[in-house]
């Protein structure tokens, strides 16, 4: 076997519509419902599924957390301008910028934390 790419993560939510709000105002992402009123966020060709904590859906991860999970998103806008919009949204950095390692080689980041505590970076390939 050989897996090609990620198509969908799953973050487990204590407000499913306060997330969809941050992801979508911040982040630019898309909700769209599906199912029996689910929830997802979308973006390029990937997505993530909404949790909400109690609700469980099986299959699920052995313990569903809020805040556990650390994303890092690659963007094209320039980290600059990406300060500048989390500061107009008034979302705390609390690292950044600084040079990490991606997926394909050396990125710039900024990480701040979304509203259930999940650590969240942004990034460019320079």
């Amino acid at each position: 076997m050989k897996v090609v790419f990620l198509d969908h993560i799953v973050l487990t939510v204590r407000d499913v519509d306060k997330t969809c709000k941050f992801y979508h105002q911040v982040l630019g992402m898309e909700v769209v419902e599906f199912g029996k009123g689910r929830k997802s966020l979308h973006f390029g060709e990937q997505k993530i599924n909404l949790h909400p904590t109690g609700s469980w859906i099986e299959p699920k991860a052995q313990q569903p957390t809020p805040g556990s999970s650390d994303l890092c998103l690659i963007t094209m806008t320039p980290i600059a301008d990406v300060i500048k919009h989390l500061k107009n949204h008034d979302v705390s950095i609390i690292e950044g910028p600084v040079n990490k390692t991606g997926a394909m080689g050396p990125i710039i980041s900024v990480y701040f934390r979304d509203p259930d505590n999940n650590l969240i970076e942004v990034s460019n390939y320079p």
